[in-house]
Parts: C-alpha cells; sequence; structure tokens
C-alpha cells in the first residue's frame, strides 16, 4: 500500500491517525557519508532524492541550518514557468517543467501543481513584438506558447481593464498554458520524504561553519553538531552562498544576495484564472487555492542578507498591482515575507563541479529558484556523481564568466539586481 493512498488514508482515519509514520527520520550525523549536501531548502533536497533515485548514491546527509522550509522554498510565489528566449534556458526549463508534470506521482506526495497559465501583459508595440520573437523560440524549443490579443486577454481575466482608456493600455500578451503554481511547502516536504525513504539522512539545526581539507581538497565539513567528512560536499544554500563559500576560502563569486519580498492578500472569490504579470513594470500575481492573492515585484534595490524588507518597494508593489486591477484597491494585505535570493551576473543559475577539488555548487537562481527546483536538482545530482554536468547543465558552470559565454535573458550586462 503506497503511504498516501486511497486505502492509507481510510484506514488510519477509521484508527485515529495514530499509525502514520513521520515524514522523514530525525537522524544524528554519522562521522562520514559518500556526499554532503550542504542546504536543506528545495534545491539541497531535490538534490538528494535525485542522488539516490538516479544514480544509487544512498550514503547522503542533507545538513540544513535551520528547519526543512525555512528558507526560500517557502518563501516565494509559487510560480512554476519555462517561458524563456535562448535555447540553453529553454532545455533546461522544459526539462523541468517534464519532471514537475509527473512529480506527484513519482514522490506519491501532492505538490499541488497547477497547470492554471501564465500571461505576460505587452504595454507597447515594440514589448508584444518582444514577446513574440520569445514565443516563437519558445516553441522551436518544444515549449508552448501562444499570442493573445486585448479581446482575448479580457475574456480570460474580466476585472482587467483592457480599454484604450487604461492607464497602461495592453496591447497583448504571451500566455504559456503549461505553467502554473505549486504548493511550495509540499515540495520541501514531499522530496524530503522520498530521500528519506531511499536511506538519505536529513540533518536539521545543523550549521555548517566550516570546512575539512586535505590541502586544496574538499573532505567534510565542521558543523555545529560535530565534525563530518564525506568524498564529495555539495553547495546548495542561494543567498547564503557567498557567506558559505568563505568559510571555504572562496572570497570572490559572480553573485550578490539581495532582499525579494512577497505578499498574501485576504481570501476573496475566485477572480483570476491563472498567473499574470504586469509589463510596465515589474509585478507578477496569482490567486491561491484558499482564495488570497499571491503576489511580488521587484529587488528591495540594495544588497542585504535580511529575510525582511522595507516599506518603499511595498509601497512599489502595491502601486503596480493597482494599475494592473484598480477593482483590488480594498483588498486587505494578510501577511508579506522576504527571501534571499543569490543573483547572478547574467541572471542565470551556477550548477558546477568546483571551485575546489572535492566541491559541488549550485547557486545563482535569482528569481527563478523555486521553479527550477526538480530540474536542478536532477541536474546537480548527475553532475555530483559523474563528476561531469550533464548537458542540459553544462552551458551554466561556474567557467562560462571565464570564457565569457554568459546567458543574459533580460540583456542587463553585470549587474545583478537588474535580472
Amino acid at each position: 500500500m503506497a503511504e498516501y493512498s486511497a486505502l492509507s488514508l481510510l484506514k488510519n482515519a477509521l484508527t485515529g491517525n495514530r499509525d502514520w509514520k513521520p515524514a522523514w527520520r530525525k537522524p544524528d550525523p554519522k562521522p562520514s557519508y559518500d556526499v554532503i549536501v550542504v542546504g536543506g531548502g528545495g534545491h539541497g533536497l531535490s538534490t538528494a532524492y535525485y542522488l539516490a533515485k538516479e544514480h544509487g548514491i544512498t550514503n547522503v546527509a542533507v545538513v540544513e541550518k535551520g528547519w526543512l522550509g525555512s528558507g526560500n522554498v517557502g518563501r516565494n510565489t509559487t510560480i512554476v514557468r519555462s517561458n524563456y528566449l535562448y535555447p540553453q534556458s529553454i532545455r533546461f526549463y522544459e526539462h523541468s517543467m517534464r519532471l514537475w508534470e509527473n512529480l506527484s506521482h513519482d514522490l506519491n506526495y501532492n505538490v499541488m501543481f497547477s497547470q492554471r497559465g501564465i500571461l505576460n501583459l505587452a504595454h507597447t508595440p515594440a514589448q508584444f513584438d518582444d514577446y513574440a520573437r520569445r514565443g516563437n523560440a519558445m516553441r522551436h524549443g518544444g515549449g508552448d506558447a501562444e499570442l493573445l490579443n486585448p479581446d482575448q486577454i479580457a475574456r480570460l481575466y474580466p476585472g482587467l481593464d483592457v480599454s484604450a482608456s487604461a492607464r497602461f493600455p495592453v496591447v497583448g500578451g504571451l500566455l504559456q498554458p503549461k505553467a502554473g503554481t505549486a504548493r511550495h511547502d509540499a515540495v520541501a516536504w514531499g522530496y524530503a520524504r522520498g530521500a528519506d525513504r531511499r536511506g538519505v539522512d536529513i540533518i536539521e539545526n545543523c550549521e555548517v561553519t566550516g570546512f575539512l581539507r586535505d590541502g586544496d581538497r574538499i573532505t567534510g565539513v565542521t558543523t555545529s553538531r560535530g565534525e563530518i567528512r564525506a568524498a564529495k560536499v555539495a553547495v546548495a544554500v542561494a543567498g547564503s552562498t557567498g557567506h558559505v563559500m568563505k568559510l571555504a576560502g572562496i572570497d570572490k563569486l559572480p553573485i550578490e544576495s539581495h532582499l525579494l519580498q512577497a505578499f498574501v492578500s485576504e481570501s476573496l472569490k475566485p477572480i483570476l484564472p491563472g498567473v499574470i504579470t504586469w509589463g510596465g513594470g515589474h509585478l507578477y500575481v496569482s490567486q491561491s487555492d484558499k482564495g488570497g492573492l499571491v503576489f511580488g515585484g521587484d529587488l528591495d534595490g540594495y544588497n542585504s542578507y535580511a529575510q525582511r524588507g522595507n516599506l518603499p518597494l511595498v509601497e512599489e508593489v502595491m502601486s503596480e498591482l493597482l494599475a494592473m486591477f484598480p477593482a483590488f484597491a480594498r483588498v486587505r494585505l494578510l501577511r508579506s515575507w522576504g527571501g534571499v535570493m543569490d543573483m547572478s551576473m547574467d541572471g542565470s543559475p551556477i550548477i558546477t563541479t568546483g571551485p575546489l577539488p572535492g566541491m559541488y555548487l549550485n547557486c545563482g537562481w535569482c528569481y527563478g529558484g523555486f521553479k527550477a527546483t526538480p530540474a536542478s536538482g536532477w541536474c546537480f545530482a548527475h553532475t555530483i556523481a559523474r563528476d561531469e554536468p550533464h548537458e542540459i547543465n553544462a552551458p551554466f558552470t561556474l567557467d562560462r564568466f571565464h570564457r565569457g559565454i554568459l546567458i543574459d535573458e533580460k540583456g542587463q550586462g553585470p549587474t545583478p539586481k537588474l535580472h
């Protein structure tokens, strides 16, 4: 019987729900492992899961300084999409989309993946032309994309003002029907349970305080719960990458840490059928299954390791939301949170061997870490197991910054806060 089958739900309901097995164990760290994954967020947990599932490497420890779900995997707007322009990005994020589509079945855990579509609004003819170019690239790369005119957009989003008198007139939009949302904390719990069932030790409240070395080679970590040795040490700590890598003596990386806020409103009747983004600035909003509007905008605009934001950015995001949907002016804000983004110099991620022998690095996810969770873990597991990148993540290695082969989707150059 599968753990979360209808039959098991009925059986446990009839027995007072006293016999549920904990979703994952609480083991003490062993002296050594084949692989240590530093960071128990979505990317670290999915890496451990795919190391066990795809490569048979089960002597793995995931060490997390807090509790599972306390980092960026639980601090995002839950959007999943693969609407990119460049072929390297399309291949990677389409692979992630395919993993998303089967993820609940694969994990035997409902991550509530809902393919409700994402619509990018265009407010100028030039922006619409740019969307047409991106849509054609997506379809050429095997993805899905549709250009919509204002009448089609009005039928899809009746609350949106698409009239010529709108403050920011809508001239069209790019729809990706396969995109959507997933419940972010369920993704963490599902991967944690899946990895645990395959033998991975998930060690919470275990902060890495240093790295063990034999010459240049990394041979383990020192933690708040003692030393742990391993043949391979992988780092997937998102916005804390600079801090953790400095413990290994790496002072310079092509990333910066920035704060990104997200917001949830009170529950409303169904009004938004999918995810919609505003092209007049940077605003993305969807409606959760509980009815709350889930939305966000730009970074706070300065480097930070904080998980809380400031009011000027709150005001900016709210004004953009109301520019798109004036009817939301009387909706009350329920809560907000902040996540620490690891912004790379070209806006694309880094999944690589190195930069030291025995070490592997996964970082630079900018705004897009959550949607990439399955492919990030899948590719990072391959890179760790084979000591070389898979062809899907081969363009995203660290040495692209040395060779000048950047993947700059937005064309913003080396200004991380603009990607």
